[in-house]
């Protein structure tokens, strides 16, 4: 049995690859030169093909050459790679001038349609890593505390209008108040935003000798620890573009100040596995998956 994987980056595609040979998979690598790490070509793949990210003529043509009917995405493809660098071939081109919005999914899932007209079958990308969905509850050792748990409400009914929109699926609370939203920039980068944000409000308060009208002169009490919810989308397509957390947001998130991390059960996937909490808890990070 073949199976192609056309591979972005981070880890996702390695998860994929190593649980596909497992299952008895040959695995096509249709690897994207922007995004793909060059370790993927000694992971034992069947065979690795490096394309650009606006070749979609030439991944067509490699899995029919290569046999493959079935095939997964996995990796991220930065939202402001594909509106930036991609050099579209004629094919690309073609469904680009088609597209009523430009966002993610209407691409991948014009994507997904011209590849399943040719016979290469798009699957859920989450189809052979089911462990490493988030389950419902507690993923830390430490519980969100109340005022996390309004941030995590008041995040999620902020994130559920952004994904519905398919503008991004992170957003960043502190005291009940939107501090930064996801577009083009992704998860980690949004997170470091907030944070800086957060900071040069801080560092603001603190070096005035006068803070105004209403703020008593000194800097306000109100908490600066960051929650961070990141979401599926309402109709989330999970052939594509799926919620992935790993120790590199654990990471993030320490370093912008964010003490809370909210993700959705079932559709958000923890590509590092216990060590991303073994990060968190480390960290005193409250991780829950409702």
């Amino acid at each position: 049995m073949k199976l192609g994987l056309i591979a972005g980056n981070g880890k996702f595609p390695f998860l994929v690859l190593e649980a596909a040979r497992a299952q008895g998979f040959e695995v096509v690598v249709a690897a994207i030169k922007e995004e793909a790490s060059p370790e993927i070509a000694s992971k034992g793949a069947a065979s690795v093909h490096w394309l650009s990210l606006g070749e979609l003529s030439k991944l067509i043509d490699t899995f029919k050459t290569e046999g493959v009917t079935r095939a997964v995405m996995a990796g991220q493809v930065k939202h402001k790679q594909i509106f930036s660098a991609i050099k579209p071939d004629w094919r690309l081109a073609k469904l680009l001038l088609s597209l009523g919005t430009r966002n993610t999914d209407s691409l991948l899932g014009a994507v997904a349609k011209v590849l399943g007209d040719e016979g290469i079958v798009l699957e859920s990308s989450t189809a052979l890593l089911e462990a490493l969905l988030a389950r419902v509850g507690v993923l830390s050792k430490r519980a969100p505390s109340e005022q996390e748990r309004k941030n995590i409400e008041y995040g999620r009914a902020v994130g559920q209008w952004l994904a519905e929109y398919d503008i991004g699926q992170t957003v960043v609370i502190a005291e009940s108040a939107c501090v930064a939203l996801e577009a083009m920039e992704g998860t980690d980068a949004t997170i470091e935003r907030a944070g800086q944000l957060m900071r040069s409000m801080e560092a603001g308060e603190l070096g005035s000798e006068d803070a105004g009208a209403g703020t008593g002169g000194g800097p306000s009490m109100l908490s600066r620890a960051l929650t961070v919810v990141k979401i599926a989308k309402p109709k989330q397509d999970m052939r594509f573009d799926v919620p992935v957390i790993g120790v590199k947001t654990i990471e993030t998130m320490m370093l912008a100040g964010a003490r809370c991390l909210a993700v959705d059960a079932g559709r958000c996937l923890l590509l590092d596995g216990d060590a991303t909490m073994h990060a968190a808890d480390a960290a005193g990070i409250a991780v829950v998956a409702d």
